[in-house]
């Protein structure tokens, strides 16, 4: 190790310059080669998961880099119904592209009331499954809905029949923390957000254009 360090150092600009061009052609043969293998179009089932902040701003970056291909998307908000947020002001003004339904009354602690709480996101699957089994929507965010299957809310295996029977091309995309197994199993794609250092553990509290 220590002799290539030193055979680097005693190297020209010039030399550098082609060792590194070498290296990055062999890199790319390499990354050519198996990408050729790469041959299936499906539509995913995604999952954003974890304690960590950006769930759902991740989600929301697929859904703005999908209408940017033209594509049409559904967006339903399990939770945050009850939350202006800056997305959802964007998204509302792009007119026949997006259909949202903002259906959640806010936290399970907020509402206190368990019964009201099932209602709700009953309401919000029914929404959610009808934009997942039609032949109109290229992707459906499901947002928050980890938190309504972790209550156990709604039934996991219903969810997971749903997706199963999806249109071959749809894209489904599931947030919020606590993500069932049986979901994490089945799903194409899995994120788990890691929280390193939040602000709000320090006593700042949630940040227009940040938080919402």
């Amino acid at each position: 190790m220590a002799e290539k360090s030193q055979r680097l150092k005693e190297m020209s600009e010039a030399e550098l310059d082609a060792r590194h061009a070498d290296k990055m052609r062999k890199k790319k043969a390499a990354r050519d080669k198996i990408i050729a293998t790469k041959t299936i179009e499906k539509g995913l089932t995604i999952v954003h998961t974890g304690k960590g902040k950006g769930k759902s701003t991740a989600a929301f970056g697929m859904v703005f880099r999908a209408l940017g291909n033209g594509m049409k998307v559904g967006v339903v908000q399990f939770v945050k119904g009850k939350w202006g947020t800056g997305e959802r002001a964007i998204l509302e003004k792009l007119g026949d592209q997006v259909t949202m339904a903002t259906m959640g009354e806010g936290f399970t602690w907020e509402t206190q009331d368990r019964q009201r709480d099932i209602a709700a996101a009953r309401a919000a699957w029914d929404k959610a499954k009808a934009m997942i089994c039609d032949d109109e929507h290229d992707m459906v965010l499901c947002d928050e809905l980890n938190i309504v299957l972790r209550y156990d809310y709604l039934p996991i295996a219903e969810v997971i029949e749903v997706l199963k029977a999806k249109p071959a091309m749809k894209h489904v995309i599931i947030t919020g923390r606590n993500a069932k197994d049986e979901l994490i199993e089945f799903a194409d794609l899995v994120t788990e957000m890691e929280m390193v250092k939040h602000p709000f553990r320090s006593g700042v509290k949630a940040q227009v254009g940040i938080e919402f």
